[in-house]
C-alpha cells in the first residue's frame, strides 16, 4: 500500500500566459507541493526554492511565482510574488484585510494579474501590474457572488462570471468591463435558457473577442462573442451528445480545443472556427479535471501552445498526469512523462439507474488477485465536481489491500449536463442519498457491498455525504470514513469562510438545514466513524463536526476524530500515506470485529 505514496507525481500543469511555450509544474511531495518550470525542448528544471501550492501561478516571463499566502491552507491570506530563485518577496495587495481567492490570471501581454478575492464585504476583481509590480486597482466589486476575472490580451478589458442578476442562484452570466474606464462594455446572458462562462479571451491584439461556455441546451457548448459589438458564434456541434466542454482557444488559426463528456467518458476534440467542424485528437484516460469553486475553475486541462500545437494534459486512473504534445500533422509526443509509479489497476464505467429513473455514473476497479475483502464507496466533494478516469492513489492503495474500491458520480456533480449539475438542489439531500443508494444496489449485483464488510469514503462535501448516509442508510454500511466533513450546516455556516457561505446559505436554506445534516441522524447511526478534520480549514471548520461526534460519544457511539495541521486541501505523501494507512487500518478492525474508538494513529 505504501508504495503508492512514495513517488512525486504531478498535481497540475499551469501553462504561463503569452508567447513562450512554458509550464509551472506543481507536484506532490512529501511534505507537501513543490514547483518547477518546464520550457518546451527541454526536461523540466530543478525544484523552485521557493513554497509553491496547488494553485500558483507563473509569470509570463518566468520570475515570479504568484500565490496566496495563506498561513498554510487556511485559505485566506494576501497574494504575493516570489522570485523563483528565493531572492525576493512582494505582497501584491498591501494593507488590504485578508481574502479568499476565487480567480488569478495573468494577460497574454504580461502587463497585468488579475485576481478576484472574496472578504466580508463581498467580491472584488482587481487589476494588478505586474511588468513591474504595480498599485492594485479594483475594478469590480459587488456583495453578490462573482468569480473568475479573466484580461484581455493587452489587459484592457475584463471579464467576470457574474450573478447578481439572480443574487443567490449560481447560474452565471458574463460581464466585460473596460479595465481604464470601469465601464460595462458588454454583457453575455442565456438565461433563462442557462448559465454561461468565460473561458479565455483571444490573444490577438486589439480582439476583443471572448471564449465562452454556454449551456443553452441544457449541455455545455462552446460559443466565441464579441462583447463590444454582440456578435456571436455558437457551435452547436448536434452530432455530439453530452457536454462539449471548450478549453482553450487558438484565435489566430481559429481552433477551439475542447473535451467532449459522454456518460463520464472524455474525448478531447478540435473544433475549427470557421465551419463549425470537430475532429477527434485523442481518445482513453481524461484531458480536463474541473475544479469549478476553487481558485482556478480547473484542477487541470490540456490547452494550445503559442504557435497552435496542442498541449494534452492527460491521465488516469493507473497513469499519472503527463503532457503529450500534438503536432498540426497529428504527431503526438510525450513531452512530460508520467511519474513511475506501481502498475495499477483500471477502473472500469457503468451508468447505473437511481430511484427515479436518473442514470449515474459508477466506476469499479476489482483487486487483480483473490476475492475482495471488503468494499470501499468513494463519493467525491464539490458538489460541483466529478470523479474522472484519472490517477488517484488512495483508490488504488484500496484496491492493492484487497478491497473492491468505486466512486459515484451523483447528482451535484458537472459534466452530465446542467439538470444533474443542479439535479440536488432543494432537496434535503434525497437525490444524493438515493444515488448513494443505487451505487450501492450495483455494487450487490456484483456480488459485493456486504454490510458488513462495505465502508463509504469522502472528502468535504464527500464527507458530508459519508457521515449522512451512515445516519440515513444505516443498514448499508459497517464504517464510514469522512474527511474534512460537515455534520451540522447551522454551525458550518456561520463559521466558514465568505466565499463559500453565501451559495451554501442559498443551498442549504434554514428550513432544510436538519435534514441536510447528519447530526439529525445521530441516533440512527450503527457504523463505525471516522472524521478527520484541518485545524485552519475555513471552508469546513471543525465547528461543523463536533457535536456529532461529541453526540456520538455520549451515546456510547464507535467514533474517532483526528485533527491534523493544514487546511481544507492537503498535500504531501507523508500525510496523505498516514491518512491512507490510517483507514486501511481501521477497515480491517471492522473486519476483525473490533470497534474504531482507541485504534491509535499510525
Amino acid at each position: 500500500m505504501d508504495e503508492w505514496f512514495a513517488t512525486p507525481y504531478l498535481l497540475t500543469i499551469r501553462a504561463v500566459a503569452g508567447d513562450t511555450d512554458a509550464a509551472l509544474l506543481v507536484e506532490n511531495h512529501p511534505e507537501g507541493s513543490r514547483g518547477r518550470i518546464w520550457s518546451a525542448g527541454q526536461p523540466p528544471g530543478e525544484l523552485l526554492p521557493v513554497e509553491v501550492s496547488f494553485n500558483a501561478l507563473l509569470t509570463s516571463d518566468r520570475r515570479w511565482v504568484v500565490d496566496l499566502d495563506d498561513g498554510g491552507g487556511s485559505e485566506v491570506g494576501g497574494l504575493v510574488a516570489l522570485a523563483v530563485d528565493g531572492s525576493e518577496r512582494v505582497e501584491l495587495t498591501p494593507g488590504r484585510a485578508p481574502y479568499v481567492l476565487r480567480g488569478l490570471e495573468q494577460s497574454h501581454d504580461g502587463s497585468a494579474l488579475v485576481a478576484t478575492l472574496v472578504d466580508e464585504d463581498g467580491f472584488h476583481v482587481v487589476v494588478i501590474p505586474s511588468a513591474p509590480w504595480g498599485e492594485p486597482r479594483v475594478v469590480y466589486s459587488n456583495p453578490v457572488e462573482a468569480w473568475y476575472g479573466l484580461l484581455s490580451a493587452d489587459g484592457g478589458l475584463v471579464s467576470v462570471d457574474t450573478t447578481d442578476h439572480n443574487p443567490g442562484v449560481r447560474r452565471p452570466r458574463v460581464t466585460v468591463l473596460d479595465a481604464t474606464t470601469l465601464e460595462t462594455v458588454g454583457i453575455l446572458d442565456d438565461l433563462p435558457a442557462g448559465p454561461v462562462r468565460a473561458v479565455q479571451f483571444s490573444q490577438l491584439p486589439d480582439d476583443p473577442r471572448l471564449l465562452a461556455c454556454t449551456e443553452r441546451s441544457g449541455y455545455a457548448r462552446p460559443a466565441i462573442w464579441n462583447p463590444r459589438t454582440g456578435d456571436r458564434t455558437d457551435f452547436d456541434l448536434p452530432g455530439f451528445e453530452g457536454e462539449v466542454i471548450p478549453l482553450a482557444w487558438h484565435a489566430a488559426s481559429g481552433r477551439v480545443l475542447a473535451v467532449r463528456v459522454g456518460d463520464g467518458i472524455q474525448t478531447l476534440l478540435e473544433i475549427d472556427e470557421a465551419t463549425g467542424e470537430a475532429r477527434t485528437v485523442l481518445t482513453g484516460g481524461s484531458f480536463l479535471n474541473p475544479d469549478v469553486a476553487d481558485v482556478h475553475p480547473v484542477q487541470w486541462a490540456s490547452y494550445y501552445a503559442p504557435g497552435g500545437e496542442i498541449r494534452a494534459v492527460r491521465s488516469s486512473w493507473d497513469v499519472p498526469v503527463h503532457l503529450v504534445g500534438v503536432d498540426r500533422d497529428g504527431t503526438e509526443t510525450t513531452l512530460i512523462e508520467p511519474a513511475p509509479t506501481p502498475q495499477g489497476v483500471p477502473l472500469t464505467s457503468t451508468m447505473v439507474e437511481s430511484a427515479d429513473g436518473t442514470r449515474v455514473q459508477v466506476w469499479l476497479g476489482i483487486p487483480p488477485v483473490g476475492e475482495p475483502i471488503g468494499t470501499v464507496l468513494e463519493v467525491h466533494g464539490g458538489p460541483m465536481l466529478v470523479t474522472i478516469d484519472a490517477f488517484d492513489p488512495s483508490a488504488q492503495a484500496w484496491i492493492a489491500s484487497g478491497f473492491a474500491y468505486a466512486s459515484l458520480n451523483y447528482r451535484g456533480t458537472v459534466t452530465f449536463g446542467r439538470a444533474f449539475r443542479e439535479g440536488f438542489w432543494g432537496a434535503g439531500g434525497d437525490r444524493e442519498i438515493e444515488d448513494v443508494e443505487a451505487a450501492v444496489g450495483f455494487l450487490r449485483s456484483r456480488g459485493l457491498a456486504d454490510p458488513a464488510t462495505t465502508f463509504i469514503t469522502g472528502a468535504s462535501f464527500g464527507g458530508h455525504l459519508t457521515l449522512l448516509s451512515v445516519g440515513r442508510l444505516p443498514e448499508l454500511f459497517a464504517g464510514g470514513l469522512a474527511h474534512v466533513a460537515v455534520a451540522d450546516w447551522r454551525a458550518a455556516i456561520d463559521a466558514m469562510n465568505p466565499a463559500v457561505r453565501t451559495v451554501w446559505s442559498s443551498w442549504v436554506p434554514p428550513e432544510m438545514v436538519e435534514r441536510f445534516s447528519a447530526i439529525h441522524y445521530v441516533d440512527r447511526i450503527t457504523a463505525s466513524v471516522w472524521i478527520n478534520q484541518g485545524a485552519i480549514d475555513t471552508r469546513t471548520p471543525i465547528v461543523g463536526v463536533q457535536r456529532l461526534v461529541d453526540l456520538m460519544h455520549e451515546r456510547g457511539g464507535d467514533v474517532v476524530m483526528d485533527v491534523f495541521d493544514g487546511g481544507h486541501e492537503p498535500t504531501g505523501l507523508v500525510l496523505l500515506g498516514g491518512d491512507q494507512r490510517r483507514m486501511t487500518k481501521l477497515a480491517m478492525r471492522t473486519l476483525a470485529g473490533e470497534r474504531w474508538s482507541g485504534a491509535v494513529a499510525p
